[in-house]
């Protein structure tokens, strides 16, 4: 186990400040010179998230398309922005998770105003919200509405400030900003400290917490491992109603975190295949057979145990789904 011996989100977050410029202008310029340097050998290029199931559902279609057509595919971390910005250029051919609501202001920027994305029809249900460990949840944090009352939440303090920590997914994430809405919009961001890392090391954090009885509360969704892992509890909040689900796009306005509101739980989600409209024409086979692609919640949810608690390379995991799975992807890749 290379886990660090003592995992803190106060140390998270002391360690995410003091990298986050210098790791942000890297990941930008490696980002570019990745769509710059693209291999000529590829047949197709997939983006591979920076979450389990995005890297899971990346290797799966990847090497089923390698199988079943005979195609060089490439399969390269792209962040979200990034690889929409490549499957409007004709870089990137595919992105294998793309999360409705989360990324609906870049499927009307590419899909629908611009023609240049296509998205599935077929989406994954999905639900995304705030959890809780089991012994948070013994201890009160079962409501949201728990996480405005100081009192309550001084349990979830890591470093002695007297002010609980919540992990609220990685920087990157579009969902990481939609919670600080949400924060802002419930007001528990006044006694909360919002820590931004990526998902390996929130979930480290959560294995630590659980380990250790320490009460803990962040940002979660589903279909993922955790559940399986731990008995881990979903908070209660209001309905999601759409007339109060007021998010300002991030593309029209910088401040846009500030001047939304989402005082509700979020609407129920679906993530779906993504792909170049081109590819319909480049590849129409390719294109017929992301289309059939459905996978199930319980699917996704063992490709993410797999990965990181079974620790089962991206590779592997993929010969092995689709060893096992052989006759209904052939039945994907029929005309």
């Amino acid at each position: 186990d290379m886990r660090p011996s003592k995992t803190t989100l106060a140390a998270v977050e002391e360690k995410q400040m003091r990298i986050a410029m210098p790791a942000a202008a890297l990941s930008a310029l490696a980002s570019v010179f990745a769509l710059a340097g693209a291999s000529l050998a590829a047949d197709l290029v997939i983006a591979e998230p920076n979450w389990p199931s995005g890297r899971a559902t990346a290797h799966i279609v990847s090497a089923a398309i390698e199988r079943e057509f005979g195609l060089d595919v490439e399969t390269r971390e792209l962040g979200t922005l990034t690889a929409f910005a490549g499957l409007d250029s004709g870089e990137v051919d595919i992105h294998p998770e793309v999360w409705r609501p989360n990324l609906d202001d870049l499927i009307k920027r590419y899909a629908v105003d611009r023609g240049s994305v296509t998205v599935s029809l077929f989406g994954v249900p999905a639900w995304q919200g705030l959890c809780a460990t089991p012994d948070a949840a013994a201890a009160g944090l079962r409501d949201v509405k728990d996480l405005s009352d100081p009192q309550k939440t001084a349990m979830l303090d890591t470093d002695g400030d007297g002010q609980g920590e919540m992990w609220v997914g990685a920087a990157t994430w579009s969902s990481t900003g939609i919670e600080k809405v949400r924060a802002n919009s419930y007001g528990y961001a006044k006694n909360l400290t919002l820590v931004e890392a990526e998902e390996d090391v929130g979930m480290a954090a959560v294995d630590a917490a659980v380990a250790t009885a320490r009460p803990m509360v962040f940002a979660c969704y589903a279909p993922h491992h955790v559940f399986k892992l731990h008995d881990i509890v979903r908070l209660s909040e209001p309905d999601y109603d759409r007339t109060k689900w007021n998010i300002v796009s991030p593309a029209v306005d910088p401040l846009w975190i500030s001047k939304s509101s989402a005082p509700v739980a979020w609407n129920i989600a679906h993530f779906h295949i993504a792909y170049a409209t081109a590819l319909a024409t480049k590849r129409p086979e390719v294109a017929a057979f992301l289309e059939k692609i459905d996978f199930t919640p319980a699917e996704i949810t063992a490709m993410t145990y797999a990965l990181q608690v079974d620790r089962v390379e991206p590779e592997a995991l993929a010969a092995q789904w689709i060893g096992a799975h052989e006759q209904r992807v052939k039945g994907w890749a029929k005309p």
